[in-house]
């Protein structure tokens, strides 16, 4: 990919330190017009001031980062600028990056695609990588760390390899008839024993689902079983409100928590019997 794009790669919001990553190979060219001198050496991190390209006002004082490629995350030439979290020097920056020639704003997910398309990242690693900035539990982030590092890319290698040898026995049997006559029942009892792993590793993959996409779990009851306060219990707070009268909760209230860590949907919902209160009745 020729393209050089720049992004903020940190939540936006205020905090301690914002990134702004620009990876291409116009990034060092783009770090000598903010600071009007050459990337630091590799890996290491320098204090910078950085300028307007055309005003040459400061925008900020931080860290500039030169990670050369191909050993960047994006296997690309890449900058990283530590500044302060404030959406205004953030801001202020990405102006500023917009103003210099052959740079452009990164799309969501496209540091990702140049690693993927620049081979740094296969198809399954970037899943992963999706899986695990967004894990909310430590079993989330356990499974997707096995993804990144790439635990589904080597079993699914060794099934090409194993349906690769196979299909090499087929074509030889039908090739060679004469040499070996049980050649051809070889290949089928391999791929019995390949389609096994198969659907082992299918039915594996369900709990994985559930664990990547969360439980959803209802609670629900005749009104005064207790449904609010198991809610509380639960969330160990005082999120809904309990209450000896029938029917005090009318709206459907969600929240999440990390259940043994699984990330689950709690939901509490008005009491099931027949009641004039519309609103109940509604809920």
């Amino acid at each position: 990919m020729s393209k050089t794009i720049y992004a903020e790669s940190t939540p936006p919001g205020i905090g301690g330190i914002a990134v702004v990553r620009i990876s291409g190979p116009a990034a060092a060219a783009a770090a000598r017009r903010l600071t009007g001198r050459p990337p630091p050496p590799p890996r290491q991190a320098v204090v910078r001031r950085f300028r307007h390209p055309r005003s040459q006002a400061v925008i900020d004082e931080g860290l500039i980062l030169h990670l050369p490629g191909p050993g960047s995350f994006t296997a690309e030439d890449t900058v990283e600028l530590h500044l302060h979290g404030s959406p205004a020097v953030v801001a202020a920056m990405l102006e500023a990056l917009g103003c210099i020639d052959g740079l452009e704003p990164a799309q969501p997910g496209d540091f990702t695609r140049q690693a993927f398309a620049n081979g740094h990242l296969n198809l399954t690693q970037v899943e992963a990588l999706g899986d695990l900035v967004n894990a909310e539990t430590e079993m989330q982030r356990r499974q997707a760390w096995n993804g990144f590092q790439g635990a589904l890319s080597r079993l699914s290698e060794e099934w090409h390899e194993s349906l690769a040898d196979c299909l090499a026995q087929l074509e030889a049997g039908i090739e060679f008839p004469e040499d070996d006559a049980g050649a051809q029942r070889l290949p089928r009892e391999q791929l019995e024993r390949l389609l096994a792993r198969v659907d082992a590793c299918l039915g594996d993959c369900h709990r994985g689902e559930r664990l990547r996409e969360g439980i959803e779990i209802a609670i629900v009851g005749a009104p005064n079983a207790g449904k609010s306060s198991l809610f509380n219990a639960l969330l160990g707070r005082e999120r809904v409100l309990v209450s000896p009268v029938p029917g005090t909760t009318r709206d459907i209230i969600e929240a999440r928590l990390d259940l043994g860590g699984h990330p689950v949907t709690l939901t509490d919902m008005a009491g099931l019997r027949h009641s004039d209160d519309a609103l109940e009745a509604q809920g």
